[in-house]
């Protein structure tokens, strides 16, 4: 399989809140860049990108599935590596992995809807990794679409330069294409070939004004950013669409402004403008800046160029069971992978042997015999490499930053038939535990069971609907789901405690003073040396006594759960008149001893998992629906219109929301909906 050259590649995501369409514009994307033959649908279970039976039978997005396609735009043929994310909040993890590798993004809004909550939270993750987006308002011909409200929610709600470049062409049952207002035409649609073509026709009367105001309203945001722009601009002069697509192309990737364009991907309308505008505006591997790293051998920093010719440096970003083997998704920033390579993994210290390399296109691979820089590519035969893992020369290595995780919220106990099927389970939860940096287990040592944690309700379901289809686990049984809680203290305290044993003839000896305070909410832990610098002691004593002072926290407080907003300052040492018997272990014992004081004297307190939660529901329900959530001691946050529907947005504990939807639809005879999103751990009665 040939592989473009770098300036031809893009590889971009498409983002959005669940059911906006993201899926649908992707299966579009396949087939008129023709990757594939037939358009598939999520309504009927045989999309390309949700290959998983799961996603098929949920119509929803699981995992995030990484496609190539080709598409020409003038004389150049352009290499797109598309990622089709999750929407929904259960799954975030795989959008924020797969932002960590994209150099651009789409973003998709419903035209009724505008932007939502989830939409919010993939947005600040694309701003926290600086990834230039397009945004897509889709459903323009959905009954209540509105353009300029979406396009306002863009500037609203998420702060930023929002700058159509087309607008509508009708709207809801009328809506049969789009005004590009660079160079003044009208697209329009048919609806013949399934959307494979479209017609170039004059702007009719009715929208001449608003397509001349349009690309004036385009060219004062762009000149707000370009000198020479905004003196051709001042002065009335003509510019060229030349000189706009160049400085739409520089403003969205230094992420200045957002371009807008509008569609119905169901329909099979603007698709290919879209198309367009990702080869025309977002970024290949050569316009974003070169990558950087930590040399793990001297601590500086170092960078990647992205070529060929520079020392290879990759970062993984998905692992996956596929077919019963690990297949290995990763993204290459310099040099190359080849098919049998030894790739040094600098987060592990150790060779990893990439057997077989693939391009990939939704659950199908693509067999090549390297995967070069810029580009996208999965392997089979690595053991060891983990989501977040740097893979580099040994000879020049690099270690880049990890892909931030999420703690889960969540968990259920499992049970299993018999021992046989327990060992099965075990190894069954280490693969899915590989695969997802958001899933814990761990056995109660209580009862005896296997507890399982995740990202919500949603998310353990599908895990174990996988251990018992896939891992052939069907006589497994699942309890009810109970958050998973954190601890802080109230109450600053004062404690000292000295540790002294003999083990195995060897005497033990190490003694602390240590003050425990609480911390602002949401601060997280912080661990303080204070000892005075004419107490000067080992650099190994040093590190016992935070590694102690953290696995103590993380060991948590009275009722066993970590602890959290809680800070810990070493205040004095007592250490035996014999060093020898001052071992780091017994550092780690006394400040465990300590902590244990400590928490009967610094009134600790239980946090339970707050949500975000946003209710749509009818206006006649508006009433009922607030009693139902202030019973359970939620904090509304606001309540708006939408049209003729209420918005609800309040913070609740995740342990009075299970069951809602159920719940909702029978208070709202199934005309309501909601979404919740975790937000912090805190007390519902503070």
């Amino acid at each position: 399989m040939k592989q473009a050259k770098q300036e031809h590649v893009r590889n971009i995501g498409i983002i959005a809140h669940v059911d906006a369409g993201k899926t649908t514009t992707t299966e579009r994307f396949l087939y008129y860049t023709g990757k594939t033959h037939r358009l598939g649908t999520v309504d009927e279970g045989n999309t390309t990108t949700d290959w998983m039976d799961q996603e098929q039978e949920r119509g929803i997005t699981i995992t995030a599935a990484v496609a190539d396609c080709p598409w020409r735009y003038g004389d150049t043929e352009y290499d797109i590596h598309l990622i089709d994310t999750p929407g929904h909040v259960d799954f975030t993890i795989e959008v924020e992995r797969s932002l960590r590798v994209l150099d651009g993004a789409i973003v998709v809004l419903d035209a009724v809807e505008g932007v939502e909550p989830q939409t919010e939270t993939v947005w600040r993750q694309a701003e926290r990794y600086k990834v230039p987006r397009l945004v897509f308002i889709n459903k323009m011909d959905r009954m209540g679409a509105d353009f300029e409200a979406a396009v306002a929610t863009v500037g609203k709600q998420l702060e930023a330069r929002a700058v159509p470049i087309q607008i509508p062409w009708g709207c809801e049952n009328e809506f049969v294409g789009c005004i590009d207002l660079i160079r003044q035409i009208g697209l329009y649609w048919t609806g013949e070939e399934l959307g494979a073509k479209f017609e170039e026709r004059p702007i009719p009367a009715e929208l001449q004004g608003a397509a001349v105001a349009g690309r004036e309203a385009l060219l004062g945001a762009l000149s707000d950013n370009d000198d020479e722009l905004a003196e051709l601009y001042l002065m009335e002069a003509p510019i060229s669409n030349e000189q706009i697509y160049a400085a739409l192309r520089k403003q969205t990737i230094a992420n200045v402004i957002k371009p807008v364009l509008c569609g119905s991907s169901l329909r099979n309308k603007g698709v290919q403008p879209l198309l367009d505008a990702v080869a025309l505006y977002l970024p290949s591997p050569l316009d974003i800046p070169p990558v950087e790293g930590i040399n793990p051998n001297t601590g500086e920093t170092e960078q990647r160029i992205s070529r060929v010719k520079e020392p290879t440096c990759a970062i993984v970003f998905k692992v996956m069971m596929d077919e019963g083997r690990r297949l290995t998704y990763f993204r290459v920033y310099s040099g190359a992978i080849k098919e049998g390579d030894n790739i040094w993994n600098a987060t592990r210290g150790d060779f990893d042997r990439a057997a077989r390399l693939y391009m990939m296109l939704g659950g199908k691979k693509i067999a090549v015999d390297a995967i070069k820089s810029g580009f996208i590519g999965a392997a089979r035969g690595m053991r060891i490499s983990m989501t977040g893992d740097t893979l580099c020369d040994k000879e020049r290595p690099i270690l880049l930053e990890q892909i931030s995780s999420m703690e889960p919220v969540i968990k259920i106990a499992l049970e299993t038939e018999s021992s046989k099927d327990r060992d099965q389970l075990v190894d069954s939860l280490k693969k899915l535990a590989e695969e997802d940096p958001t899933f814990r287990f761990e056995e109660d040592s209580g009862t005896g069971q296997m507890l399982i944690a995740g990202m919500g309700e949603l998310h353990l379901d599908v895990l174990t609907t996988r251990l018992k289809r896939e891992f052939k686990l069907e006589g497994l049984r699942v309890g009810h789901p109970q958050v998973v809680c954190r601890e802080t203290v109230t109450r600053e305290v004062i404690v000292a405690e000295i540790f002294q044993r003999v083990l195995e003839d060897v005497k033990l000896f190490a003694g602390v003073r240590l003050r425990i305070r609480p911390m602002p909410r949401g601060e997280g832990n912080q661990y303080v040396y204070g000892l005075p610098a004419e107490r000067e002691i080992s650099q190994t004593w040093k590190d016992a006594l935070a590694e102690g002072v953290n696995y103590a926290l993380e060991g948590g407080g009275p009722n066993g759960y970590p602890l959290v907003d809680t800070q810990v300052t070493l205040l004095d040492i007592t250490a035996s008149e014999n060093p020898a018997e001052s071992t780091p272990s017994a550092w780690k014992a006394a400040i465990a001893q300590a902590m244990q004081e400590a928490m009967k004297l610094a009134a600790p307190m239980t946090l339970e998992p707050l949500m975000m939660a946003e209710i749509v529901i009818p206006n006649e329900t508006t009433g009922d629906i607030i009693g139902d959530i202030n019973a359970k001691r939620a904090m509304i946050q606001a309540i708006d219109q939408r049209g003729d529907k209420s918005v609800i947005r309040a913070r609740v504990a995740l342990r009075d929301m299970f069951g809602y939807s159920t719940a909702l639809r029978s208070m709202t005879q199934g005309r309501g909906i909601f979404t919740m999103q975790f937000d912090s751990f805190g007390n519902s009665n503070e």
